[in-house]
């Protein structure tokens, strides 16, 4: 923490004035790949700025290939904000004379990001009213945003075909999981216009105050070029429910909230089935995901109950999956 807070001291003289200091730095969140830091600038006169530094532990931590380097990631978001996104404010993207490696800062947010929270608390009622519409303008606006370049293009039938070798290598076998792949198999969508996705909008990934509703989307680091349906499915899915099976949307909405919002806000009108095939895409992804995890902590207990416990969540999964075909009728 020394060297981080030596780091942003020097820096955050160009981001709050001559004689401005640090104050609060705390570590938010673990992980092997990615920091979060709160810390505000305190300037020299003036109210402190409540920031976020995110910064990659290490260059070889970032999967290339699977997600954008940070510094594409915080061209995402500010253009993104810049074409009416609610999200957080980019305020400086780290250099190499900055010395806190591959990193951004960006503005703090005040709201709740519990995803349990969101959909059941009475405090957030209000919120949950307005919601739904909320994303769907958001995603509206994402969607139209301009990718900026080294963006990754997704093809949904490699997606499918690397989760499905995936699952293959595993050697496990679960009917629920085989009905998916086949059900996708026989309904990949026709090709479309593609656009800048977010890969991974779901409840417990977007910043809620609650009283108004969205406050800001939060974690791009799977954005991508794709098909704009994939973010409507995703949120769809069972697993970001958070026990309210009858709200599809996050556990706090109806669906045709969220595509009304969508098209008020300009978006293309989408059609049901192809929300359904994202939602399935979706739930399988998830469920061979928390398989895999389940079965790196049967091989190694000593890693931590975490991955034992996610693996737990394959059911929901299942269950999503189950519903889907019985909507579709095969």
């Amino acid at each position: 923490m020394s060297e981080i807070a030596e780091r942003l001291a020097a820096l955050v003289p160009k981001l709050a004035g001559d004689g401005a200091e640090i104050n609060g730095l705390t570590r938010l969140t673990g992980g092997a790949s990615m920091e979060t830091w709160a810390f505000s600038a305190v300037p020299a006169a003036g109210d402190a700025i409540p920031l976020i530094l995110r910064r990659g532990t290490s260059p070889l931590a970032r999967h290339p290939g699977k997600k954008p380097p940070l510094r594409i990631e915080a061209e995402l978001i500010a253009a993104a904000v810049a074409n009416g996104v609610p999200a957080p404010n980019v305020v400086h993207i780290c250099s190499e004379p900055d010395g806190l490696g591959e990193a951004y800062i960006m503005a703090r947010v005040s709201g709740e990001t519990l995803g349990k929270r969101i959909a059941t608390d009475p405090a957030f009622a209000p919120a949950r009213a307005v919601l739904a519409r909320q994303c769907g303008a958001a995603l509206a606006r994402i969607h139209a945003t301009p990718p900026v370049a080294g963006v990754e293009t997704l093809d949904v039938r490699a997606t499918l075909s690397g989760y499905e070798e995936t699952w293959r290598a595993s050697g496990l076998v679960r009917p629920t999981i085989e009905a998916a792949f086949r059900w996708l198999e026989r309904r990949v969508p026709t090709a479309g216009a593609l656009t800048l996705v977010h890969g991974d909008f779901r409840n417990g990934n977007i910043m809620v105050g609650a009283q108004t509703g969205l406050a800001a989307v939060l974690d791009w680091e799977l954005a991508h070029v794709g098909d704009p349906a994939e973010d409507i499915g995703w949120i769809c899915c069972n697993s970001w429910r958070f026990g309210q099976p009858g709200k599809r949307v996050g556990g706090f909405g109806d669906l045709d909230d969220l595509l009304a919002g969508y098209v008020e806000a300009g978006g293309a009108p989408i059609d049901v089935a192809r929300v359904d095939f994202w939602q399935m895409l979706g739930s399988l992804k998830w469920g061979v995901m928390t398989t895999m995890m389940h079965a790196r902590w049967a091989a190694d207990p000593s890693a931590g109950p975490e991955r034992a416990v996610i693996g737990r969540r394959l059911s929901e999964t299942e269950a999503d999956i189950v519903a889907i075909i019985e909507r579709s009728g095969s």
